[in-house]
């Protein structure tokens, strides 16, 4: 973290996981059920004379062990994140620059942002 007028300022990849792996498992479901039968057809077409093997999508092989783990994770992601919307805030507000582990009361008085979900504003 880098540091910009005593403000902590968070490193890009802690920011922007979420989008990277939304993203990073778009492109894969586009290229091994979109792209790569397609390919895999106009190959076997061109050299063969005909399609005489279908496509087998490389994430289904394991059970679809991969989209399930993919699922997982940007579930949790989804929903952590709209836990933070929810309260109004980024994580690294709610902690005290001098002792991470402790809640800044001073900035939950000022900013009327509760300190737990069952606290009222």
């Amino acid at each position: 973290m880098s540091e910009n007028n005593g403000v902590k300022k968070e490193d890009w990849m802690n920011r922007k996981w979420r989008p990277a792996m939304a993203w990073l498992y778009l492109v894969v479901c586009v290229f091994d059920f979109i792209i790569f039968p397609i390919f895999w057809s106009v190959l076997q077409a061109y050299f063969k004379g005909s399609v005489t093997e279908p496509w087998v999508p490389l994430t289904i092989q394991g059970a679809g062990l991969f989209h399930l783990a993919m699922g997982a994770v940007l579930g949790i992601a989804a929903w952590s994140r709209g836990q933070e919307k929810i309260v109004g805030v980024h994580r690294d507000d709610y902690y005290d620059q001098r002792s991470p582990r402790n809640y800044n009361d001073n900035y939950h008085m000022r900013n009327k942002v509760p300190r737990s979900y069952d606290e009222e504003l």
